[in-house]
């Protein structure tokens, strides 16, 4: 299966312990889609894109030498980190306002984007866990601080399913190297919201955890080299 369009590989050491995957790592509409006019106050938003997870998976993937999968399109088009009967798979609104590139979708449509884009996604993740000798696929996410009015002062979330003792000792870990950190916060990953790395973790007997960093302090240099070295401490 070609993945070009949908998937972006980062090379890393197939026996190491880890494969990174960044299910909303971009904001991109690959033609032929356009944002509708009315839906451009979307692009540059956190509905669109998790803002800032892109570059921190490169980093942390240079970090520790490890191969990583990113999406090409955005989350708003489809969203690979949901499973196909998912009703926010294609979202419809955004903020209390109608999504106009997912209106009134024909069934068509959504069978068009799910064999352009979410397959190969997967397909790419699948291929990548199946020839590495990781113990982990590792999902990094980030949210926004203001979720429709909601405030947020958590700075990291580590978000599971079945995995819970690796995933309290990284929330111990972090929370050691002085981070205000959570369980399954802001979302919980015992609900399907670490919908991608669980499936590919299970497809291969590994183990699944994803993080989720807020996005105004993942752009700051200072807080992205801190969680970066935390991360790699953890993982060496």
């Amino acid at each position: 299966m070609d993945w070009t369009d949908a998937a972006e590989l980062i090379d890393g050491d197939l026996e190491g312990r880890l494969v990174f995957t960044c299910e909303h790592a971009s904001a991109a509409l690959p033609e032929p889609w356009t944002w509708p006019p009315q839906d451009r106050w979307l692009v540059d938003t956190h509905w669109a894109i998790d803002i800032g997870a892109a570059d921190f998976t490169r980093r942390v993937a240079a970090r520790l030498q490890a191969p990583a999968v990113l999406s090409r399109f955005s989350r708003l088009l489809i969203d690979p980190n949901r499973p196909l009967d998912s009703d926010t798979l294609f979202r419809e609104s955004a903020d209390g306002r109608t999504v106009h590139l997912n209106e009134s979708l024909l069934e068509a449509e959504r069978k068009r984007r799910i064999e352009r884009f979410y397959h190969p996604y997967h397909a790419a993740v699948s291929s990548l866990v199946e020839r590495s000798a990781c113990d982990t696929v590792f999902s990094i996410h980030t949210f926004t601080d203001d979720y429709e009015g909601e405030k947020r002062h958590l700075e990291v979330g580590v978000l599971f399913d079945e995995d819970e003792e690796p995933a309290y000792r990284l929330v111990k870990h972090l929370a050691n190297a002085g981070f205000h950190v959570a369980p399954n916060e802001p979302w919980s990953g015992k609900v399907g919201l670490a919908y991608s790395p669980v499936r590919h973790a299970r497809e291969f007997g590994r183990r699944a955890l994803e993080i989720e960093a807020r996005q105004d302090l993942i752009l700051e240099e200072s807080f992205r080299e801190r969680l970066a070295e935390a991360l790699a401490g953890f993982f060496s």
